[in-house]
């Protein structure tokens, strides 16, 4: 245990001893999203985000007491007076040595929401933030700035998340990466939330009716319906103590406006839900308000709202994030395929056709140009990119999705979109050595993946040449290919043991389909720690236990553990995945404190 871990803890368990009057218990009641508007003025917790070397954003939601008659101002109701709320920025835990603040006002025009962005901070610091107002404060926040300094190289160690559905189980993951004290921040590369209801759209295990119930109780389609459903989150304890615990940077999916989305629709938005375009903006301006998120420049050029952005760690490395479903061409369909967003290759081509053509784009011409200019930046050894969905070709044998002989992609994901991958990764993998390495960080398909990322293969050379590699984090709770598989007729009612034996054998056959994928686990949920040096970037996959009869779905306990599973590594030159031994071990440094 290190000084800073002592000190972390000893933090941590005096921000839960000073708040026990706001705490949530772990199973919630009917109106779990609004109860803690009911718990003090700050009842939502503290986050923090988008770090940079000199600024952080900090947030909060302020409630304002009710005077006498007054119902609360809970999340999305409209209702609240302004309240001033003072914020303060210090580099000790005590607040003795301030060296920001400033007040600022809640209205309901923001949903009460409180984001500030602190800057004039120095780089690579640990910092504590709390918000007072009328008498109260909030819990103490942790957070710190991006190693990025000219002439110097820090450790830079992150927890790589995605796809946290609150219906789906108990938020386990975020409670085990709260718990750690080496980590810089939690990358949380989409689905944030789930815009499904409670009705025939619930999503999740039916042991959870009535424990984890979405809120609102039906389907979100509106501003109030987003705010209240962000608020369920932000109400929930361990989402509440990772957010405290770390500042995080992110990027929405689709599930933060609805299935499947593109440009100008999306899969799950129906007739008599209104304007898919009135509907995708009030669902930004609920993620906008309740994540502490920064909005990039907008003169790079962009399409719509310039999401995507970059952030620098001095010489080694980048992240570039990227947003993948405001511009993007709707995807191709096939009716009658049993799984939603996959199609069959190889038998028509007019879906092949449709699928290579280069009139269809996942992000804009400009930030893939953008994207390309990051990739060759000169004096940087990696090249990160938080990615929504798997831009390694995934090639499913139709045996495990019910039609036998055929071979399916995913046209939700760059299979969908196989000219803007093409020009990426030919393009990435003709960079010369001095440009350093890309590995693409994702979610989305709820299963862990590593990979290779192949381009054609050159005469005499091997099957595939490699312009990089994927790390792909399983989901926090939605169904992986165990809970899929275990839905389908011929698997319903086995038990445990078989669901899984029968998910590990289409994984063996997917393997062999796909030789770049190195490592893939469709049963476990959690999250992946990637730890990035000068000579590698090593990434630990921590997953939920093997279902069994005894225990057959870990994520409705809520105390269940997430256990070290596996490792994988890309050495420094070598654009491929090697094996790695062992979960990583200390930092090569801490940032600094007080």
């Amino acid at each position: 245990m290190t000084p800073s871990s002592v000190g972390r803890r000893t933090l941590l368990k005096g921000v839960a001893a000073a708040t026990a009057a706001l705490a949530v218990p772990r199973v919630f009641d009917p109106a779990a999203a609004a109860a803690p508007a009911s718990k003090g003025i700050f009842g939502y917790g503290v986050a923090s985000g988008d770090p940079t070397a000199d600024s952080v954003i900090i947030w909060t939601r302020a409630t304002p007491p009710p005077r006498p008659g007054e119902p609360v101002a809970a999340p999305g109701n409209g209702l609240g007076r302004p309240i001033p709320v003072r914020w303060q920025v210090s580099t000790t835990e005590r607040f003795n040595r301030v060296v920001a603040h400033g007040t600022v006002m809640t209205s309901p025009d923001s949903d009460h929401t409180v984001k500030v962005d602190v800057t004039g901070l120095d780089p690579y610091t640990r910092y504590f933030y709390r918000f007072q107002s009328l008498g109260e404060f909030s819990a103490v926040g942790r957070t710190q700035t991006a190693g990025d300094i000219a002439g110097e190289t820090h450790a830079l160690r992150m927890a790589l998340v995605s796809c946290s559905n609150y219906t789906g189980g108990f938020f386990t993951a975020y409670r085990a990466i709260s718990k750690r004290d080496d980590l810089d921040f939690v990358l949380h590369v989409g689905d944030y939330i789930y815009e499904y209801g409670n009705g025939a759209d619930r999503y999740g295990p039916d042991a959870l009716i009535g424990v984890r119930d979405g809120q609102p109780a039906t389907e979100t389609i509106d501003l109030t319906g987003y705010r209240l459903r962000h608020a369920l989150h932000k109400a929930d304890p361990d989402c509440q103590a990772a957010h405290q615990a770390l500042p995080w940077i992110t990027i929405f999916d689709d599930h933060e406006v609805a299935n499947n989305a593109w440009a100008d629709g999306a899969e799950n938005h129906q007739p008599g839900e209104g304007d898919y375009l009135v509907r995708r903006a009030q669902a930004m301006q609920a993620y906008l308000e309740w994540m502490p998120f920064r909005m990039p420049d907008q003169s790079v050029p962009h399409q719509g709202t310039r999401f995507f952005k970059r952030f620098t760690f001095g010489d080694l490395g980048d992240l570039s994030i990227l947003e993948t479903r405001q511009n993007r061409s709707r995807q191709v369909t096939v009716p009658g395929v049993p799984f939603d967003g996959f199609v069959p290759i190889g038998v028509n081509p007019q879906i092949d056709g449709a699928l290579a053509s280069p009139l269809r784009h996942l992000p804009e011409p400009e930030q893939l140009a953008w994207l390309k200019d990051g990739v060759a930046q000169q004096g940087r050894q990696w090249h990160l990119l938080g990615n929504q969905v798997m831009i390694a070709p995934v090639l499913y044998p139709g045996a495990a999705l019910g039609a036998p002989g055929l071979t399916f992609v995913n046209a939700d994901q760059w299979d969908g979109y196989t000219a803007d991958r093409t020009s990426l990764l030919t393009y990435a993998a003709a960079q010369p050595e001095s440009a350093g390495d890309i590995v693409v960080l994702t979610g989305d398909i709820h299963a862990s993946f590593s990979s290779d990322l192949p381009v054609a293969a050159s005469p005499g050379q091997p099957a595939y040449a490699s312009a990089g590699v994927e790390v792909v984090c399983p989901s926090v709770t939605s169904d992986g290919f165990y809970e899929v598989l275990g839905g389908t007729p011929q698997l319903a009612g086995q038990p445990p043991e078989v669901v899984v034996a029968v998910t590990r054998q289409a994984i063996a056959a997917a393997q062999q389909l796909n030789p770049w994928i190195k490592y893939l686990d469709g049963v476990g949920h959690g999250f992946v720690v990637v730890d990035v040096t000068p000579e590698r970037v090593q990434a630990d996959y921590y997953l939920t236990p093997v279902p069994s009869s005894a225990d057959p779905d870990p994520r409705v306990d809520p105390e269940t553990a997430l256990d070290y599973m596996h490792s994988v590594q890309t050495l420094a030159g070598s654009r491929r995945l090697s094996a790695a031994v062992g979960a990583v071990g200390a930092r090569s440094d801490e940032p600094r404190t007080s």
